[in-house]
C-alpha cells in the first residue's frame, strides 16, 4: 500500500491515497479499527493534511467512522432495499430492517399555490400535513413531510401513520387505490433543525425524495417531499446496455448532427443508437448491525 512518488497535484495524491485506504477497507470488517493517521502517513508517505483530508471524504460518505479519543474506524454495513423491473414496471420489496415511524406534526393547512399546482387543487383547499420521523432499528433515517388532499382522506388518524404502510392503510380503511408515483432524488444539505432531528451535523449531505402519487383514476393522492441521511443512504442502479433483440450489434452511429440521448454517468455516444435502457436501482440504508437484505 503505497503512493506513486511521480504523481503530482495535491487533488491527485488524494485521490491516490483515499484508493489505497479504500482498499485497506477490503481486507477488514464493520467495526475494525484503521490505523493512526501517522501510521497511515508513514506506509503511505504523504503529508498529514493530505491524508486528512482524504479521510474526511471517506467519512462524508460513510465509509469511515471517526471516533475522538479512540481513532478510526470501517463504518457499518447497509441493508438493501431495491426496485426491481418487473413486467416492464418496477416492484418495491420491503426494505430490511425494522422501520417504524414518529410523529412530529398532523394539522389541516390550506395547500398553498405550490402544493396546490402538484395536487391539482385550489391554493385555499385544505390539505392534511404530516411531517413523520422514519427510524430503522430505532435510528432515525429521514424526515417526510406529507401533503394529502383533506377529502380524499377525511378520516385518516395519527395512529394509521405511525404505523407505516401508508399506502395499505389508503385501499383497506379509505377506498384510494393508489396506482402510480413519480419520484426524483437531489442531493441537498440538512438544515439545523432536520440535522437535529436525524442526529446529524449541521449542513449534513443529505437526499431529498420528491414524490407524487396518483390512483387509479389518475387522480393525485399525496404529495411527499422526505429527507434521508446521505451518509447512510445511497442509491445503486443497474443498467442493462445490450442491444435490442434482432437489432444489429454493429450499426452504423447516428449522424453527427442527430441529438445524442445522455444516461447519467455514460458519456454521451458510448451506446447503440437508439438502444433502449432497462435499469434498476435499489437504495441502501446503513444499520449499525450489519447488511440486512430485503
Amino acid at each position: 500500500m503505497t503512493i506513486d512518488p511521480a504523481a503530482s497535484g495535491a487533488v491527485l495524491k488524494r485521490e491516490r491515497v483515499r484508493q489505497a485506504i479504500l482498499e485497506l477497507l477490503e481486507t477488514r470488517r464493520p467495526g475494525d479499527a484503521i490505523p493512526s493517521e501517522r501510521a497511515l502517513c508513514a506506509d503511505l508517505g504523504v503529508s498529514r493534511p493530505t491524508l486528512r483530508a482524504a479521510v474526511d471524504e471517506l467519512v462524508r460518505e460513510g465509509l469511515l467512522v471517526r471516533e475522538h479519543g479512540r481513532g478510526m474506524f470501517v463504518a457499518p454495513e447497509k441493508i438493501v432495499q431495491e426496485l426491481a423491473p418487473e413486467q416492464g414496471a418496477f416492484s418495491l420489496p420491503r426494505a430490511a430492517g425494522v422501520w417504524s415511524s414518529r410523529l412530529l406534526e398532523f394539522t389541516v393547512v390550506p395547500a398553498g399555490a405550490r402544493v396546490g399546482r402538484r395536487l391539482r387543487m385550489s391554493p385555499a383547499g385544505r390539505v392534511r400535513y404530516v411531517v413523520r420521523l422514519r427510524l430503522v432499528d430505532g435510528v432515525p433515517m429521514a424526515l417526510e413531510y406529507l401533503h394529502l388532499p383533506l377529502e380524499r382522506v377525511p378520516g385518516l388518524t395519527a395512529a394509521e401513520l405511525e404505523r407505516g404502510r401508508l399506502h395499505e392503510q389508503l385501499r383497506t380503511r379509505h377506498g384510494v387505490h393508489v396506482r402510480e408515483a413519480v419520484q426524483s432524488i437531489e442531493p441537498t444539505v440538512a438544515t439545523p433543525e432536520e440535522s437535529r432531528l436525524l442526529e446529524v451535523p449541521e449542513l449534513s449531505p443529505a437526499l431529498l425524495f420528491e414524490r407524487l402519487t396518483t390512483d387509479t383514476d389518475d387522480r393525485p393522492v399525496e404529495y411527499v417531499h422526505a429527507l434521508y441521511r446521505g451518509d447512510r443512504y445511497r442509491i445503486v442502479s443497474r443498467l442493462s446496455l445490450e442491444p435490442p433483440q434482432g437489432s444489429p450489434s454493429d450499426a452504423p452511429p447516428p449522424p453527427v448532427s442527430s441529438p445524442v440521448e445522455h444516461h447519467p454517468g455514460i458519456p454521451p455516444g458510448d451506446l447503440s443508437a437508439g438502444a433502449p435502457v432497462a435499469y434498476s436501482a435499489r437504495g441502501e440504508v446503513q444499520n449499525r448491525q450489519g447488511r440486512l437484505r430485503g
